[in-house]
């Protein structure tokens, strides 16, 4: 396995500013953004698939720091219901595409999107509940007339590119958000369909993210190393489903933490040997998007928690085996 760290925490950095910083720390991949919700401060595709220097410029930089791509990010909702919206981050994912053919790389990470419940609707409909029974037809919409259609023509355009590992983050808000509905689309869609797995957001929905790693198996493509702190009287009180801001931590029921401030070291401990038990050996990627600390603060605390946690080599093959 890797250390790895999602760039745009930095982007009020260059790249070379932000290269410099993780290299100095021992960080041995970087996931960079190139449009969508994550933003394209370190990647534009605008510019690199049009200026051969400047593509250069951006390959040397992580030569000259000794760090490689794990992935590029490209989150949204290419599913919108408001056709404007669903272009831009559909365009957004096709650049994503041609940059990562450009540079060899197969990885690009992105949600699956949701659309409205109906083709009249302008603003996404994510279905919680079975009944009453207009919930599931809704669902019967979303999935057999715009998702499915969707990620079928949108990964075989990958594919055609050399881009093999689309990894859906599990996100509540889009159609797949839980191990379930990644494997329902994997299925439907085919092996180029797997999870950007962040255990974060399985956290508060109560899944088990080491049950969730070994029911996945080798659908986990990439790997977000986040972490969740479940307020247990805030629980009692009002459930998971929580629409509070983020900012508003006093009186969520969870917040997003850094490694170790959710869950204790044991935790995590469980979740890399899970990933070893499955066979994944690539990025562990770190996401900051701990609002009770800084940037800084927050990814060097989660380096050097990970940074001993990590299974870095290959087992060795016991004697007595």
């Amino acid at each position: 396995m890797k250390l790895g760290v999602l760039t745009n925490l930095f982007s009020d950095k260059t790249l070379e500013e932000t290269l410099q910083y993780l290299s100095q720390r021992g960080v041995q991949m970087a996931e960079i953004g190139v449009g969508g919700f994550p933003g394209n401060a370190h990647g534009n595709p605008e510019v690199l698939l049009n200026d051969k220097a400047k593509l250069q410029e951006f390959q040397n930089l992580f030569k000259k720091y000794k760090i490689e791509i794990s992935a590029l990010s490209v989150h949204g909702n290419p599913i919108h219901p408001n056709k404007a919206v669903a272009d831009k981050f559909h365009h957004d994912f096709v650049q994503a595409v041609l940059l990562a053919e450009k540079l060899g790389l197969k990885y690009i990470n992105t949600f699956s999107g949701c659309p409205g419940g109906s083709k009249n609707d302008q603003t996404p409909n994510w279905v919680t509940c079975p009944w009453p029974n207009d919930f599931l037809d809704i669902l019967e919409y979303q999935w057999n007339e715009v998702l499915i259609p969707y990620w079928k023509e949108t990964v075989a355009f990958a594919k055609s590119h050399g881009v093999t590992k689309i990894g859906l983050e599990m996100h509540p808000g889009f159609c797949v958000y839980n191990p379930e509905t990644l494997l329902k689309l994997r299925n439907a869609v085919g092996p180029e369909i797997g999870a950007n797995f962040d255990p974060s957001h399985l956290i508060w929905q109560g899944i088990d993210p080491v049950l969730a790693i070994k029911q996945l198996g080798d659908a986990i493509h990439h790997f977000h190393a986040k972490d969740t702190k479940i307020d247990a009287y805030n629980v009692a009180q009002n459930g998971v489903l929580d629409t509070k801001r983020y900012d508003n931590e006093l009186a969520r029921s969870w917040v997003f933490r850094t490694v170790g401030y959710g869950n204790n070291e044991v935790f995590w401990r469980d979740v890399i040997s899970a990933l070893r038990l499955i066979g994944y050996d690539y990025a562990v990627s770190i996401e900051h998007e701990d609002s009770l600390m800084s940037n800084t603060e927050g990814l060097n605390k989660a380096i050097s928690f990970l940074t001993n946690i990590l299974i870095y080599e290959k087992p060795t093959k016991a004697y007595w085996i």
